[in-house]
């Protein structure tokens, strides 16, 4: 807390003494290395252009660098914020409007530093905090990718960020409270494989952008790790991958893992919503090994302690729940979901997930769950599976008392013995 009174204090500080743009940058050049004064001899070898574009698969460069329709990498996509809206940049080899003129050190500066071409401190929304342990080896390949793409004229668009977001100095306040240039070290206590996964998952991956919580000027709690989220502009909540309860795989195995990250389904769970979309774009198309890389990693996250839930008698459950909000559950249940996941909510395997001890049913967070009921939910295809079974959305057949009542009913049937889902919870979502 009292670091977020400084950040605001310091914000206030640097907007009413009207600082000079040298002081901004002064005040974040630590770790910066001076650019070379004359452009460095790039060779893009088809090797390394190959390698570029495995690379930019893996940190899902396209998937806010594209919009639908659009040229890939051509930008212009809107990426809500609670700040408001940051347009993403044409990453094509254009003169004018990408990075045609770019040199391979300007872009690694702005992979490493957060800096685009002309000194300009970039918005996090482009995830550099992450991008920032991708080695320099690394980020020349990407380089070479995109200059081998066709270039497109395509402009890029001004950020609409409320003020004083939409300002250089407020943006260097907040790069001296939450980032620091850095690059990844391996854990020499851990094998190769653990530490390509932690690169993976760190750097390029940026899994912490979603699975990691935010402060109130929307840096990522790095010392809280992948403990869930809430995708704000999105309204999805991505879950703690360290907790048994949400997304934890620290019991699977690890082809279960692989699986998952490559087909979008395994045994035990499938992905819908963002992290359907992150395995379209990109974990499906990454090798074997550093899908097994990864999982590694995953499995041997700190996990989060066991808690035990005290057994609560049907009775008890029912007046919790409310005898007429669980009528009126069941009711819209056998209409409308019965026939895919069964009257007991067993499901059916390789089709439609159980319901019946399902941890993303009985998970405290509820975002999800509405909004697959309002929305639907659907698996990526993939060639692992590249005819998915989706779930239809009910929004227009369902009110907020429906939904809330149906989930009601679901988190308090077949064993499972959640907190039932209010109409209040379902309006805010």
């Amino acid at each position: 807390m009292k670091m977020r009174h400084l950040g605001w204090t310091l914000l206030v500080l640097v907007l009413l003494l009207g600082a000079a743009a040298g002081g901004i940058v002064a005040l974040n050049l630590r770790g910066e290395d001076p650019l070379p004064e004359q452009a460095e001899a790039f060779n893009a070898t088809p090797q390394l252009v190959e390698r570029g574009r495995y690379l930019a698969l893996a940190g899902n460069c396209a998937g806010c660098h594209t919009t639908r329709g659009g040229q890939p990498y051509a930008g212009g996509l809107p990426i809500e914020t609670p700040f408001g809206t940051v347009y993403s940049s044409n990453l094509t080899p254009d003169a004018q409007n990408g990075i045609g003129s770019w040199s391979s050190a300007h872009f690694w500066r702005a992979m490493h530093n957060g800096r685009s071409k002309d000194g300009r401190l970039l918005y996090p929304a482009f995830p550099y905090p992450n991008f920032t342990q991708v080695t320099r080896e690394d980020s020349d390949a990407i380089y070479a990718y995109l200059r081998s793409l066709p270039p497109a004229p395509a402009p890029n668009l001004a950020h609409r960020l409320r003020f004083p977001y939409d300002t250089q100095a407020a943006l260097a306040v907040w790069r001296a409270l939450s980032f620091k240039p850095e690059a990844f070290v391996a854990n020499t206590a851990k094998p190769a494989e653990w530490n390509r996964g932690a690169y993976l998952v760190g750097g390029l991956g940026h899994c912490i952008a979603c699975h990691g919580s935010r402060d109130s000027l929307g840096a990522t709690q790095v010392k809280l790790g992948l403990s869930g989220g809430l995708i704000a502009a999105e309204n999805w909540y991505a879950p703690s991958l360290a907790d048994p309860h949400q997304a934890g795989v620290a019991d699977w195995p690890t082809a279960d893992v692989v699986a998952l990250l490559k087909n979008g389904v395994a045994p035990r769970g499938s992905v819908m919503g963002p992290m359907a979309d992150v395995v379209f774009r990109s974990t499906q198309h990454l090798s074997e090994a550093d899908l097994a890389a990864m999982a590694s990693y995953l499995k041997d996250l700190p996990g989060v302690p066991a808690q035990a839930a005290a057994p609560v008698r049907t009775a008890a459950a029912t007046t919790r729940r409310g005898a007429g909000t669980m009528a009126r559950g069941a009711r819209i249940y056998d209409q409308q979901c019965a026939y895919c996941h069964g009257d007991q909510g067993q499901g059916a395997p390789g089709a439609f997930p159980p319901l019946a001890g399902n941890r993303a049913v009985n998970m405290a967070e509820t975002t999800n769950l509405i909004q697959v009921i309002a929305h639907g939910g659907y698996l990526p295809s993939t060639a692992g599976n590249p005819r998915p079974y989706g779930m239809p959305p009910f929004g227009q057949v369902l009110d907020a008392g429906d939904v809330a009542a149906v989930l009601t009913y679901i988190r308090g049937s077949w064993g499972n013995d959640s907190a039932p889902v209010t109409q209040l919870d379902t309006m805010r979502r």
